[in-house]
């Protein structure tokens, strides 16, 4: 996007009212432009092929063609970022927007309440500012396709004790990432996973559920005082901070870490306290340097870190910030990760 140029911006959504609304609150922004809006799912794509704006909103039920069907055949046709926009009232809503950011979606949040709703200012804050990030993501490539067995980097090896627990951290693309990663992973993994994916309110029940379908292991939203079990990954809650104390679950309503509530380095730093040399980190794809400072922790302890390799990222952010910093033992696609977690887990 060049200097001084508003964001070009295609609303697909199929109803009149509420893509009118959409429309207004993304152009009451002076920096962001309309370009084209879609009531359909066929005609987001003609439009993301023909106008090549900088960001595609995309909502998810949707004729002719549905918004998870637009999003591949976009990725496809003419990579662009895809803002997922979605009611999100259904269990069904709420899986169908997890598996377009899996076939490619960068984001996704609620729609936005109408005027004169007490949230309506928050939310259209908040949309206009995940359309202005969510429109920088270079989307230029799909997922790999290749065999986890075909890349395996020697890491630095410091020592061969086995790791006792796994702590995980993304942000945007990270569902994706997080689902590969698991997937290499068996139902009796000698370790608890903790993980703190950044991703709209309201979603982690169901990103928790599609994830605990899309593997072996058991994949629930975290509680406090819960006992750690092995082949169990716990995800942190909405606004909450996730650590351990005692093998057991501690949530916290701590202020947040570098604006960020749950944050990969509060989660970081307190495995590195409870677990020391025993902690394993991983890094994955996602904005800013979240979980970089607590990586430090990590590796002061004597605990290792697996960060994900910038071909595989949607966001090359918090990895290469770890990466830059000469905190990361070993640097790998997703299923790779997943395969050292697995090897690294059982010494």
């Amino acid at each position: 996007m060049s200097a001084g140029r508003p964001i070009r911006v295609v609303v697909a959504e199929d109803s009149f009212a509420a893509r009118q609304l959409l429309i207004a609150i993304i152009e009451s922004d002076a920096g962001i432009r309309v370009v084209g809006e879609a009531g359909d799912g066929a005609t987001a794509v003609e439009l993301a092929e023909r106008l090549r704006p900088d960001l595609v909103t995309m909502d998810i039920e949707m004729p002719i063609m549905s918004g998870l069907d637009a999003t591949r055949e976009i990725m496809r046709r003419s990579p662009t970022p895809i803002l997922v926009v979605s009611s999100m009232i259904s269990r069904e809503d709420m899986t169908a927007a997890l598996e377009a950011l899996r076939v490619g979606a960068v984001s996704a949040i609620g729609k936005p309440a109408g005027p004169g709703s007490p949230g309506f200012e928050h939310d259209r804050a908040e949309l206009i500012a995940t359309v202005r990030s969510m429109a920088e993501v270079k989307v230029v490539r799909q997922w790999h396709a290749e065999s986890p067995a075909a890349r395996r980097p020697t890491p630095r090896t410091r020592h061969a004790a086995p790791a006792r627990i796994v702590a995980i951290a993304a942000s945007t693309g990270g569902p994706a990432a997080v689902q590969q990663l698991i997937s290499v992973l068996p139902a009796d993994l000698p370790v608890p996973l903790l993980l703190v994916q950044h991703i709209a309110r309201g979603f982690t029940e169901a990103f928790a559920g599609w994830l605990d379908r899309a593997g072996r292991l058991r994949v629930r939203r975290a509680t406090d005082l819960e006992p750690l079990r092995p082949g169990h990954l716990y995800i942190a809650p909405d606004e909450r901070h996730l650590g351990v104390a005692g093998g057991r679950l501690a949530l916290s309503d701590a202020p947040p870490v570098g604006g960020f509530r749950p944050s990969a380095t509060f989660l970081f730093e307190g495995v590195a306290r409870e677990y020391g040399a025993a902690v394993l980190a991983v890094i994955l794809t996602g904005m800013g340097e979240d979980g970089v400072a607590g990586l430090r922790a990590v590796r002061a302890a004597g605990g290792r870190v697996l960060a994900q390799d910038e071909a595989s990222c949607v966001v090359y952010g918090m990895p290469r910030s770890a990466i830059r910093a000469g905190l990361a033992d070993a640097v790998l696609p997703p299923a790779d990760i997943g395969l050292r977690i697995r090897a690294l887990a059982r010494g």
